[in-house]
């Protein structure tokens, strides 16, 4: 009896101890892989946080180094001797209601040292010249607009015309090449310095083609930009020294200089009919000077016999 009872008991007591036991090391497992779980999702947390600062600070660097790169190209110009040079950020383009004008807006002004028509370049090239202007703030109209005229001489054949705008997405037009004058595709056209706003020989455009229409008597030439103004973020502004502003002489010679403020010649003097012109009025003068001295001469005779 006390043999089955002994048995009896152990079984009684596996029977019920052992899903006790289960469930207790089931809660148990289950409680480890809930830690280790939250353990592992607090580490991604991490990591992915890391992750994340670490792809800003990449797109930040690379940022920095594009700019540095503009920046750099920007410094590798070299002004013309007797000018100055200085950098500025476009902050906006082409303002105004209908947009009309191809213009920029750059964070440099009067304050800064900028006047009306100071040149504005960039790596590659002319980029325009200084419009209006405000203490702080400038607006730089681009050589694409139809506003825009650039004498300007082929590199190569050394042949003149004047570079107008046609608008954006348009080519540019090279107007006023005779017929005779040498020009060829892809040649560079750089300022011959006819109209005193921009320094000789830096680059504007490049030739696209070349061609007659009709019985014209100048060529009809397309060219292209050097640069894309969609993608100014900084620029360079030129001004003269002032020694070099104080040797130029002021008045008459100045205005024949520089023109109007697109480049075009000076207006004709206005001369009122009333006034008699001195060059005509100079042969006049002097028949009367010799119809009296011939009248002097031919009296004396009468009144030395008087």
């Amino acid at each position: 009896m006390d043999a089955l009872a002994s048995y009896t008991g152990l079984e009684f007591a596996k029977w019920v101890l052992a899903p006790g036991k289960w469930t207790a090391s089931r809660v148990t497992s289950f409680w480890d892989r809930y830690v280790y779980f939250v353990g592992v999702r607090e580490e991604n947390d991490s990591l992915r946080a890391k992750l994340d600062e670490a792809t800003r600070e990449l797109a930040l660097l690379r940022e920095k180094a594009a700019e540095a790169e503009r920046l750099a190209k920007i410094l590798t110009i070299r002004p013309p001797v007797g000018w100055s040079r200085q950098g500025a950020r476009v902050v906006s383009r082409r303002l105004g209601p209908n947009a009309a004008l191809e213009t920029v807006l750059l964070d440099k002004g009067s304050l800064d040292g900028l006047a009306v028509n100071t040149p504005v370049i960039g790596a590659e090239g002319v980029i325009g010249r200084v419009l209006r202007l405000s203490p702080s703030a400038s607006t730089v109209l681009l050589i694409t607009d139809p506003n825009s005229r650039i004498p300007v001489t082929s590199q190569k054949n050394r042949t003149q015309g004047i570079l107008k705008g046609e608008g954006p997405n348009r080519e540019m037009v090279v107007q006023y090449v005779s017929l005779g004058a040498p020009l060829d595709a892809g040649e560079l056209l750089v300022t011959s310095g006819l109209a005193g706003i921009f320094p000789k020989g830096l680059p504007v455009a490049r030739v696209t083609e070349v061609g007659r229409t009709g019985s014209s008597l100048f060529q009809t030439v397309y060219a292209e930009p050097l640069f894309s103004p969609r993608r100014l973020e900084e620029v360079a502004l030129l001004a003269k020294n002032p020694e070099e502003q104080n040797g130029r002489t002021s008045g008459t010679e100045a205005g024949d200089m520089d023109g109007d403020a697109f480049g075009e010649p000076p207006p004709e003097p206005h001369v009122d009919a009333s006034v008699p012109n001195p060059a005509e009025s100079a042969p006049a003068a002097d028949a009367s000077r010799h119809g009296r001295a011939g009248a002097q001469k031919r009296a004396k005779p009468a009144g030395n016999g008087q």
